[in-house]
């Protein structure tokens, strides 16, 4: 099978990254739509969350990554024994997160569980798809905040309780009513209705490495 090449450069991102809490142990960030988590291969890709970090937090450690679009709170370790502590937690599934989005359509219920599988799609690359022979276990609930019945949106709050690669994306397709702006899972009405991927990481929680108390983390969703 012929490797698949992505060539993708990102634009770029003139937001500035903003701190919302830091300690001698770990800092929470809040990341801006349209800048990279981590640099990618291609040279052209350099900026990015991590890249930014380092210059004045040279020991920072990512922990977990946002989709380029996606905009909201990253936990980001200041050294390798913090990571590992935070590593285990996301591991063992007790860090809890939250998500908004604005999706296409009218969604029917008040709330409900997304249970599909997600797998690799080498023919489709970078995209992913929903396939329950090969797909990894994935699982989102989502609770309808608000409907707007004029714009023929409704907006959600997300609790994955995966964390599966594009998982709300590609759970929103799957539920019928895509997230504005996606440009990899939506339709090209849903992906022109927005200007950015409107999915926003709203809330955080974990437990502290150094205290052990319960820290939770909060950032107001910017649409």
């Amino acid at each position: 099978m012929t490797a698949c090449i992505d060539n993708f450069v990102a634009p770029p991102c003139v937001d500035d990254i903003e701190i919302v809490y830091q300690d001698d142990a770990l800092l929470l960030i809040n990341k801006p739509s349209g800048l990279l988590t981590l640099s990618g291969k291609n040279p052209l890709n350099l900026d990015s969350v991590h890249y930014r970090l380092v210059q004045q937090f040279p020991t920072a450690l990512m922990i977990h990554r946002l989709d380029l679009g996606t905009s909201g709170l990253l936990v980001v370790a200041l050294n390798k024994t913090i990571a590992a502590h935070i590593n285990r937690q996301f591991q063992s599934r007790t860090v809890v997160k939250t998500y908004q989005a604005v999706l296409a359509g009218q969604v029917d219920a008040d709330a409900g569980d997304i249970e599909l599988p997600i797998a690799k799609d080498p023919v489709n690359f970078p995209k992913l798809k929903i396939c329950f022979d090969t797909g990894k276990a994935a699982s989102s609930h989502y609770q309808v905040l608000s409907r707007q019945r004029e714009a023929d949106t409704t907006r959600v709050l997300f609790t994955p309780h995966t964390g599966r690669t594009h998982q709300l994306r590609i759970h929103s397709a799957g539920l019928g009513h895509p997230i504005l702006g996606c440009d990899l899972y939506g339709t090209p009405e849903s992906e022109r209705m927005a200007a950015r991927l409107l999915l926003h990481a709203t809330t955080l929680e974990f437990e502290h490495p150094i205290s052990g108390e319960r820290f939770y983390g909060m950032s107001d969703c910017p649409f």
